[in-house]
């Protein structure tokens, strides 16, 4: 199973915003990019001068390689959802973003038993949260509507579990997923709207980076 294991704060740098992919660091003064708001690497403070003369090619390129980040997807998947999409019915762009928001690890996260994808990602993967009634270990699984997700019972005694509760009353989830806190759990609804999704995100550019 490959996965980005570099310094995920030269990412937020590269695309010149916050991806939230540290959780609650993002939110603090550590932040890498309150810091140093310019891109990583030798040229780094010179090359932020040059981001208005940017070709279309460029900006279709960071508008795939944002949404690529922000999901923990490398490439060679990342183009394997979008044949997928591509197939399906409606616009292409909202089938791809719908498709990633489908993903196990990202739907642990929306509930809010995880402060990132990353660790949403890390916590399926080592078996702690059941879809349907049975155990999984695949943070890539596509979760498809009137599915339910839970933590599984040989997890709750764990000490990550047993704070959750207060945790994740703080953080909203989204419309289309169902969250049943008392029993750690939750159901995906419907396929998220366009609206659900990180505005921030350009899918049209994404689409047009592989069209052409």
């Amino acid at each position: 199973m490959a996965r980005y294991i570099g310094p995920v704060c030269k990412l937020c740098r590269r695309e010149g915003e916050k991806l939230f992919l540290k959780g609650e660091r993002c939110f603090t003064p550590k932040c890498a990019v309150d810091r140093r708001n310019y891109p990583p690497g030798q040229h780094g403070r010179t090359s932020q001068y040059r981001r208005n003369r940017d070709s279309d090619y460029s900006k279709q390129l960071r508008a795939k390689q944002k949404a690529r980040r922000v999901y923990g997807v490398l490439e060679r998947q990342f183009r394997r959802y979008y044949r997928t999409a591509l197939k399906k019915r409606g616009i292409t762009g909202l089938a791809l973003l719908q498709t990633l928001e489908s993903r196990l690890d990202n739907v642990v996260y929306r509930l809010g038993y995880a402060d990132s994808r990353a660790q949403a990602r890390q916590l399926v993967t080592h078996g702690h949260f059941m879809v349907n009634g049975r155990r999984t270990d695949i943070p890539s699984m596509l979760i498809t509507p009137g599915a339910e997700i839970r933590v599984r019972e040989g997890s709750r005694a764990r000490t990550y579990f047993k704070d959750l509760l207060a945790v994740a009353e703080q953080k909203n989830t989204p419309s289309w997923l169902n969250r049943d806190l008392s029993n750690l759990g939750g159901s995906v609804i419907r396929q998220p709207d366009r609206s659900e999704i990180d505005g921030n995100l350009n899918e049209q550019l994404i689409v047009e980076y592989y069209s052409r």
